[in-house]
């Protein structure tokens, strides 16, 4: 019956989380980068730093802010900062339960990130991996696709679409929140969905383009 709730299932159950690496252009980029990361707060989260990225599972929001806050908190010595976030939920690979029939909703509450006063840029692109949709909704990852760009435009972060991605800029937790919204609502309706942006701070390019207008 498609009337009958879904199973009770956690977040990392259903493979919910993610993968985050921050390169920082300045020679100590070390010590950013590690006090960044014994800085931000992982409420909610398990996390793991690896050679090569940090990898985190918990609920999206909690997903949210923490990637919010770890940018934040590398880039506001004024070094120009870039993340390349992954987020993934229901990845086959992860799952340590028995896949329920629809996806589980973990909350239905707005997803809010605290400001962090950071600005940021942003490039974007969301994939629902749907080969097979539902009794109630046939796969179409466009139509997906094209909702979750309307949604950035309705929230002010929206700048363009460009080659494979859509540009966003904004204060890093309205960027954060724009992207993690997005792959969440989807991730209510597809089993699997993933999601990557890279996420620039302190961009030498835009103070340029700044002084060339003025």
């Amino acid at each position: 019956m498609h009337n009958e709730p879904t199973p009770s299932v956690e977040p990392r159950e259903f493979g919910v989380g993610g993968r985050i690496t921050l390169s920082v252009m300045a020679d100590d980029f070390v010590d950013v980068i590690l006090g960044a990361i014994a800085e931000t707060p992982r409420d909610g989260l398990t996390v793991e730093t690896d050679p090569v990225s940090t990898w985190f599972t918990g609920a999206e929001q909690d997903i949210a802010r923490y990637v919010s806050g770890l940018i934040a908190a590398a880039s506001r010595g004024g070094r120009h900062v870039v993340a390349n976030v992954m987020l993934s939920r229901g990845c086959p690979g992860e799952i340590t339960c028995e896949r329920p029939d629809r996806p589980p909703v973990f909350s239905d509450a707005p997803l809010t990130v605290p400001t962090t006063g950071v600005e940021a840029v942003a490039q974007w692109a969301l994939y629902p991996l749907d080969d097979h949709g539902s009794p109630e909704r046939s796969a179409d990852h466009m139509r997906d696709i094209y909702a979750a760009i309307e949604d950035a435009k309705a929230s002010g972060t929206f700048v363009d679409s460009d080659h494979y991605v859509t540009r966003l800029s904004g204060d890093v937790a309205d960027i954060l929140t724009t992207i993690t919204a997005a792959w969440a609502s989807v991730g209510r309706t597809v089993a699997h969905v993933t999601t990557h942006a890279t996420v620039s701070v302190n961009s030498p390019s835009i103070a340029r383009t700044a002084e060339a207008g003025r």
